[in-house]
């Protein structure tokens, strides 16, 4: 057995995974904050990309709407993920050999890189634009990436729920 098939099985046999698991109500509790603050991770990531598109708050610029929403989104994000990562500790031999779970685990790499590349390299063309003005194409195209992939993170996060016991 690899050590990651070890690390896996020791996980999923200790008291917190079999709290978590076996009771009727911690699971879903932790499954309800991780759904909220995930709508207010990705609510907030919209709310940028769809300006970055140039389709909606139009009379912000970019730079103030991402320095207002970037805390809450980094905040929503820790809690989504804390409580992300008590679901997995549940079930961690059935999440790790479901396809939606490894697929929003690519996709949250994908959104994550895509931010990354925003930041060190778009960012400063986009953030001097005056309201109302329509972003640069650089900026478009990393909205609209991120836009997929945040909703293809969503639908995939759907179908664990779908696709596990």
């Amino acid at each position: 057995m690899s050590v990651l098939a070890s690390a896996i099985s020791w996980l999923q046999h200790t008291p917190l995974s079999t709290v978590i698991r076996e009771s009727d109500w911690v699971f879903p509790a932790i499954e309800c904050v991780h759904v909220i603050a995930f709508v207010i991770v990705v609510g907030s990531i919209a709310v940028v990309d769809l300006r970055l598109i140039g389709v909606a708050s139009r009379d912000r610029r970019i730079d103030e709407l991402t320095a207002e929403l970037l805390p809450v989104t980094w905040i929503a994000f820790a809690v989504a993920a804390t409580a992300g990562l008590l679901l997995f500790i549940a079930k961690p031999l059935t999440y790790t050999q479901n396809f939606f779970f490894l697929g929003k685990m690519l996709l949250l790499a994908a959104a994550g890189a895509n931010m990354l590349i925003f930041h060190r390299f778009v960012e400063h063309r986009a953030a001097g634009q005056t309201a109302g003005s329509t972003p640069p194409m650089a900026a478009r195209a990393s909205g609209l990436a991120s836009l997929a992939l945040w909703i293809a993170i969503v639908a995939f996060g759907r179908w664990i729920g779908f696709t596990t016991n």
